[in-house]
């Protein structure tokens, strides 16, 4: 049976989207047109999607400790492009990069 993936919402925002459990959340947000997460390299390195999430599972991929530190990975921090859903989920975003996070 194919997963037909889990509901995202960000926080402060009332849109849902769907992201499928083989794609990043930066990739499902973008095919709904979400421009919520900033988007830069798309592969780790840069942090720009960087990302909390509130609440659900999820797995990441590499990311650079430059970006996303041990404390703050403990915390759910985590960059969009390396984030893979396991369940509905909440994030919270970076507000125009001043560190203040919704």
């Amino acid at each position: 049976m194919m997963n037909k993936g889990f509901q995202i919402s960000i926080q402060g925002s009332d849109k849902i989207v769907t992201c499928r459990e083989d794609e990043s959340l930066l990739s499902g947000l973008a095919r709904y047109g979400q421009k919520e997460v900033p988007a830069g390299c798309r592969q780790g390195g840069c942090g720009v999607c960087k990302i909390r999430v509130l609440k659900g599972e999820f797995e990441t991929g590499k990311m650079s400790i430059k970006h996303v530190s041990a404390m703050e990975k403990d915390m759910n921090f985590t960059l969009a492009c390396k984030t893979f859903p396991k369940s509905d989920m909440v994030i919270t975003v970076n507000i125009k990069g001043d560190r203040k996070w919704q």
